[in-house]
């Protein structure tokens, strides 16, 4: 059996990943038992181990580490926005537990004489790079981040990459894309109103639209997200040569692009329900984020997404749209 521990399970990504785990399970992992860590949990849903707790309690993150897990995928974080407008919670949220449950690891790894090396996967965020940008970003592309977040998230990539260059844990980032059309409600993230627009009309709510509609971003859908997640616990990381975090496969497009999207789908009145309310703090955030990508290492390496808005549209409208 193999014990797989994923902290953020009660998180939309946390969720898509359970469920998929527990209706495919892993190739060549003959049985999976499945344990969520969260601080909260949607009623129903996946995972039928879930912990509730906080990874800002030490003692918890220690106690987490010394169950010894196989595979543990590490989602929990506070969002962009929430990130950068509470400095301290930013940083105190985003940074420290991953140094605490890292360091619960390699002790666990003396303990065993070093017999004990797990797969950690760690979801990080295109947020970790700057501009000024090219047309798009490649592999050799440096991390410049202009936001908290995007600072947070660089400093766990390197936390992840020296102790899996010491054999402590047997670790990788992956920087995803901005996930859309994100079911539910809307969060605090900078980055909501990408679902927004398209979610809310679709379910005859208004839509705010804080930007302009020539914005361009870096996309890919829940379920694609989920297979980043799934197949990076079994590929073999030596293929990696040493750098530990990929770039995602995506797909580029702006918010008109969206709209149009959502037009051939639904039409003219359910577009209609998009209300444009430029903010400035939103504006100022996004236009420091990168926009279009060349994932050249993870497409080899065997990472997917979508090929139009068109298709991730459809995936929420097929997988997490409410019945009317």
């Amino acid at each position: 059996m193999t014990r797989v521990l994923i902290l953020g399970g009660g998180g939309m990504v946390g969720q898509k990943l359970a469920a998929r785990l527990e209706a495919e399970g892993l190739p060549g992992h003959d049985e999976l038992h499945l344990t969520l860590h969260d601080i909260a949990f949607p009623p129903g849903g996946a995972g039928t181990d879930r912990r509730v707790g906080n990874l800002a309690n030490p003692a918890e993150v220690a106690a987490l580490a010394a169950e010894r897990f196989d595979l543990i995928y590490f989602l929990a974080s506070i969002v962009s926005g929430e990130a950068e407008t509470d400095f301290d919670k930013g940083w105190q949220t985003n940074l420290w537990p991953m140094w605490g449950f890292l360091e619960g690891l390699r002790a666990q790894h003396r303990a065993t004489g070093g017999a004990y090396v797990p797969r950690v996967v760690f979801t990080s965020s295109i947020a970790v790079f700057g501009g000024p940008y090219p047309d798009k970003i490649d592999d050799d592309f440096l991390q410049s981040p202009q936001t908290s977040y995007g600072a947070q998230k660089a400093a766990c990539e390197l936390l992840i990459q020296d102790f899996s260059r010491k054999r402590f844990i047997d670790g990788m980032s992956l920087r995803l894309p901005t996930i859309c059309v994100r079911p539910g409600k809307p969060n605090l993230a900078a980055s909501s109103f990408f679902s927004g627009i398209i979610r809310e009309p679709l379910n005859g709510q208004r839509a705010v639209l804080p930007v302009a509609d020539t914005v361009r971003h870096w996309h890919a859908s829940p379920r694609a997200a989920a297979g980043f997640l799934a197949h990076a616990a079994t590929m073999d990381t030596a293929r990696l040569e040493g750098r530990r975090a990929l770039n995602l496969p995506g797909l580029s497009c702006t918010v008109a692009e969206q709209i149009e999207a959502l037009r051939a789908v639904a039409g003219n009145d359910v577009v209609a329900l998009i209300d444009p309310q430029p903010d400035p703090d939103i504006a100022r955030i996004v236009k420091g984020w990168p926009r279009n990508f060349a994932p050249e290492r993870a497409k080899a390496l065997g990472f997917v997404a979508e090929n139009s808005f068109d298709e991730i549209v459809a995936i929420y409208m097929a997988e997490d749209m409410p019945p009317s």
